[in-house]
């Protein structure tokens, strides 16, 4: 018989060096030739050092049943025992299983780094947390933000037809009708620029009424004012309690 020259590191366990014996031999695994296979299988784990019993014993359990199964089979058998299961049947069912799984991890490690086979997680937009601004400053700098829009607004405005209104009567301007108009335009966008609150068309009264509503509702923490050090400028955003009737 020729000599086998196999290293136990190169197998998963007993029975992945059964089925290399087997398919050496080519045999079936339903009729295996328990004297050979036995022989041979005893050749390949002969000479285990000690030191690495604990890594083999399973490959010596394994030996044991060879054994068993190699004396049930060379035994004269009575008549009752005519009947009796072939002591090779469970461990060719085990073998078959075996060689299942084997086969199935085979396939599946071709396909492993297959990107066919690969599911990959939509990206995800990245949300940055705002940070909290925690600057305080003083209503005279608001104020100083607003006599600045006004003083321009001033310098380029045009002569306002409606120049002579005190010889009839003095403008009246709503600052619950600033406040609506500012609410609708947080509601359309979250934060604008303290200086987009006034148009060009904006009259001195519309104007003072506009600041005085930004006034009232920081009051009410319905917006809040944070300054802007790059633009320089306050900007205005919607707070908690912002509603929009």
């Amino acid at each position: 018989m020729e000599e086998l020259k196999y290293t136990l590191d190169t197998f998963e366990g007993p029975l992945d060096l059964l089925l290399t014996l087997i398919k050496k031999n080519k045999v079936s695994i339903w009729d295996i030739p328990i004297v050979e296979i036995t022989d041979q299988y005893l050749e390949a784990i002969d000479g285990i050092e000690k030191s690495r019993l604990d890594d083999t014993s399973e490959f010596i359990v394994m030996a044991s049943q060879l054994l068993y199964i190699k004396s049930k089979m060379l035994l004269p058998k009575d008549e009752e025992e005519e009947d009796e299961e072939d002591p090779r049947e469970e461990l060719a069912r085990r073998l078959y299983e075996y060689k299942k799984f084997k086969e199935a991890s085979l396939e599946m490690r071709k396909s492993e780094f297959s990107s066919k086979f690969m599911v990959f997680r939509e990206e995800e937009p990245i949300k940055f947390p705002v940070p909290e601004y925690t600057r305080h400053h003083e209503l005279s700098e608001l104020a100083d933000a607003f006599n600045s829009i006004y003083q321009r607004r001033i310098r380029r405005a045009k002569p306002e037809k409606r120049a002579f209104s005190g010889i009839v009567g003095r403008e009246k301007v709503s600052v619950d009708d600033m406040v609506e108009k500012i609410c609708k335009v947080l509601h359309r966008r979250n934060r604008v620029v303290f200086s987009s609150l006034f148009s060009e068309e904006d009259s001195r009264p519309e104007m003072i009424a506009t600041f005085l509503a930004v006034l009232e509702m920081i009051k009410l923490r319905r917006i809040r004012a944070d300054y802007d050090e790059n633009r320089r400028e306050f900007i205005i955003s919607s707070g908690k309690d912002l509603m929009v009737s």
